[in-house]
């Protein structure tokens, strides 16, 4: 079974940027009510997708206040216990981050490392590719960051 998810965060002051688990430095991080991993939370939709469940809101409600600057590492850990649950392996997931800037490929290999593990796969099941809107839209403005991401699971 396939899923697709899909996120995006507008760039906020005095926050940190964390992409994949990895804090990364630069100017502005993202806006949001966990840690606004974008690239966290369109996998964990896709993988939420692919099980047929609810969207990452049903689990992780913003206005909850135990979901306040939680770690989207968790959000990822919650997916896969509900894989569990239902008997499902997860396969593998494909992702791309959208933006003008920062540059992910230092970053890259960390990011996999942290969700392979979150998810309890081999990071070379783990895609994460990244390229920029061409300066259109809020995303070539500097505006944000988006996320797609596609994830397989299957019976065990």
């Amino acid at each position: 079974m396939t899923g697709i998810g899909y996120d995006v965060h507008r760039f906020a002051e005095n926050r940190p940027l964390i992409l994949g688990g990895v804090t990364i430095p630069h100017s502005h991080g993202l806006e949001g009510h966990s840690d606004a991993d974008v690239l966290c939370h369109a996998i964990a939709d896709a993988l939420l997708g692919a099980m047929g469940l609810p969207d990452i809101g049903y689990y992780f409600p913003p206005g909850d206040p135990a979901c306040k600057d939680i770690s989207s590492l968790k959000i990822l850990e919650k997916c896969r216990s509900l894989a569990d649950g239902l008997g499902l392996a997860i396969i593998n997931v494909d992702s791309t981050l959208i933006a003008e800037a920062p540059k992910i490929l230092p970053y890259r290999e960390a990011m996999k490392g942290h969700i392979s593990a979150a998810l309890g796969i081999p990071p070379e099941r783990v895609g994460i590719k990244a390229t920029t809107n061409e300066m259109m839209g809020f995303i070539g403005r500097k505006e944000g960051i988006a996320a797609m991401a596609v994830a397989q699971v299957e019976a065990r």
